[in-house]
């Protein structure tokens, strides 16, 4: 599928088709749906929130930090630990806090996400 018609999927389509979608868009590359993805972070299906999270990481949207430092409190453990992936890749400094803090959340999956990215954040400042 082309960008725009991910972007149209992930606006209009079923569940699994927008969780798709959305990691799909991550993984093209074009900077063309972030605004698409920003707005999934408000998806009803916390799989759609999650690959939202992780694919503004891989476009490396800095503008999306703040929005995914609140993420990092979503009630999904997989949105959770998408968005400590997703800050770790955009080297989000001002995240760090919220990371620590990610450190002692109920799952493992975020910890460890949590330990990666604070690691990843540490070497860029170096």
């Amino acid at each position: 599928m082309s960008a725009d018609e991910l972007m149209a999927t992930l606006k209009d389509g079923g569940g699994m088709a927008r969780a798709r979608a959305a990691s799909e868009l991550g993984q093209l590359g074009d900077r063309r749906a972030v605004g698409a993805l920003h707005a999934a972070l408000e998806d009803k299906n916390p799989t759609v929130r999650s690959n939202a999270a992780f694919a503004l990481g891989e476009l490396g949207d800095v503008t999306a930090v703040a929005r995914l430092i609140t993420l990092l409190g979503d009630e999904d453990q997989w949105v959770r630990k998408s968005t400590a992936k997703a800050l770790g890749l955009l080297r989000a400094r001002e995240a760090v806090a919220e990371l620590e803090r990610a450190l002692d959340d109920s799952s493992e999956q975020v910890r460890r996400n949590a330990r990666r990215s604070l690691e990843q954040i540490r070497e860029s400042s170096r």
